[in-house]
C-alpha cells in the first residue's frame, strides 16, 4: 500500500505547474473581466485585452483617448475596474464593464461642463453609459478627461 500511495505522489508531483500568466481572466457577473489589483499600464491593458467582444474596441479607444488628453496620466486595477488618476492628485476616473454597456464614471463629474448624463448616488459622481451602437463624441469625451483630470481626484 505504501508503494502505491509513493508512486501516486511521485505522479502528482510531476504533473506540469500550472502557468497563471497563460490564463485567461474570468468574466464575472456581465462580462467584467477579473484582473488583480495592481498599479501600472500592464494591468489595465490585461482588462481590456480580457473585455469581450465590441467592448475590447471601445476599452482600447477610452484608453487612448485618456493618455492623448493626460500624457502622464497614471493607471491601476483596482476592483476589476481600470482606474485613471494624477500624481499626488488621485483617481479621477474608471470604466466597468456590464452585460449590455461600459459605464465610464468621472468621480467629480458634477464639476464639468457639460455635465456627463449620468446621475449617481454621490453627489460629485456623473456616469456616461456607452452602449455597443453608440457613436462615441470623441471632442466631449477628451474634454471631459482633460476637465477631470485638472480636479481633486479620489483617495482610494
Amino acid at each position: 500500500m505504501a508503494n502505491k500511495t509513493s508512486i501516486r505522489s511521485l505522479a502528482v508531483a510531476k504533473k506540469p505547474a500550472a502557468n497563471p500568466a497563460a490564463a485567461k481572466p474570468v468574466l464575472l457577473a456581465g462580462g467584467n473581466p477579473q484582473i488583480a489589483k495592481a498599479d501600472g499600464d500592464a494591468p489595465v491593458q490585461a482588462y481590456i485585452a480580457a473585455m469581450p467582444g465590441w467592448k475590447r474596441d471601445v476599452g482600447r479607444r477610452l484608453d487612448a483617448l485618456i493618455v492623448r488628453s493626460v500624457p502622464n496620466v497614471r493607471k491601476a486595477v483596482k476592483w476589476n475596474s481600470p482606474f485613471y488618476g494624477v500624481e499626488g492628485q488621485g483617481w479621477f476616473l474608471n470604466f466597468h464593464c456590464f452585460t449590455k454597456y461600459i459605464k465610464l464614471a468621472f468621480f467629480r463629474g458634477a464639476s464639468l461642463h457639460p455635465v456627463p448624463p449620468g446621475e449617481s448616488k454621490h453627489k460629485d459622481v456623473r456616469y456616461l453609459d456607452i452602449r455597443q451602437d453608440d457613436q462615441l463624441d470623441e471632442t466631449q469625451l477628451a474634454a471631459w478627461v482633460k476637465q477631470a483630470s485638472q480636479l481633486p481626484g479620489e483617495r482610494m
